[in-house]
């Protein structure tokens, strides 16, 4: 009988994921009830210790990064962070991360690969910073830095969405040598309110541009944008526990290649698009 049960919710849980709308799912991407990056790093990472500052200009808080371990492995973990209530939320400013904050990330990528550490980049954004002072600081600037040094980095790298992953803010951490997604995560160019009033010129037809984008975790996996997709469920301690297991399996795997073998798998990746 408890086996029958047990199909039967299998069988309904399908059912529903079938009868999601591409919109649906980018409204559960942004549920204020996710775990958040910081809640990923407390679950996966052990004796992680903060980094802060681009030793340029400033630290950004949107950004949260630094070093520790998965199992016996040192790591380096930098994540998009968007807040939990309104005050963390403003503190992070929601996720939307500055220049200082993608030179921070690649100061610690550039760290990593001179240790030999493995790098795990955690994103959840609605996109980069607005404002006349991140295009003032080099916004644009920052993130291209980002996506070229990341083409070269010789350390492995996996990029983990755990939400939203919006145009040039996710970007600047997703040049890796795989990408992961969990199955109620987005990534795209635009959200789909700026295509919908973009290109279609009407704020009402953001489910006709969401379906358009192609920007779902199922899609984006048929396409070759991401290799894996993390059934989600319940965010529980079995689902921490066996993403941990997956990601030292993958960076145990990827140690065994040459820095020039990750760099050429890199390249390939990016240019089979």
């Amino acid at each position: 009988m408890a086996a029958k049960a047990d199909n039967k919710k299998q069988t309904q849980a399908s059912v529903e994921e079938t009868q999601r709308t591409p919109y649906d799912i980018v409204m559960c991407s942004r549920d204020k009830n996710r775990p958040t990056a910081v809640k990923y790093i407390a679950r996966i990472v052990e004796d992680f210790l903060e980094l802060k500052g681009d030793r340029g200009y400033a630290d950004d808080s949107a950004v949260v990064g630094g070093i520790g371990r998965i199992g016996d492995m040192p790591v380096t973990v930098i994540g998009i962070e968007k807040g939990v209530d309104t005050a963390d939320k403003v503190k992070h400013n929601f996720g939307c991360a500055a220049p200082e904050g993608y030179r921070k990330a690649l100061r610690l990528m550039r760290q990593a690969e001179k240790f030999h550490r493995p790098v795990l980049n955690i994103v959840d954004t609605s996109g980069a910073a607005c404002g006349i002072g991140a295009e003032e600081r080099g916004e644009a600037e920052a993130i291209a830095v980002n996506l070229r040094d990341m083409a070269g980095l010789r350390t492995p790298i996996l990029s983990l969405f755990i939400g939203e992953g919006g145009s040039g803010g996710a970007l600047g951490l997703a040049v890796a040598d795989e990408v992961w997604i969990t199955e109620t995560s987005t990534y795209s160019v635009i959200s789909p309110e700026g295509c919908a009033s973009i290109l279609y010129k009407d704020p009402s037809k953001v489910r006709e541009a969401a379906a358009a984008l192609r920007l779902t975790a199922e899609e984006l996996y048929k396409r070759g944008a991401v290799e894996r997709v993390i059934a989600e469920r319940e965010f529980d301690d079995e689902y921490f526990s066996r993403l941990k297991d997956d990601i030292y399996a993958f960076f145990c795997k990827q140690k065994e290649k040459t820095a020039e073998q990750l760099v050429d798998a890199r390249y390939a990746r990016f240019r089979a698009y």
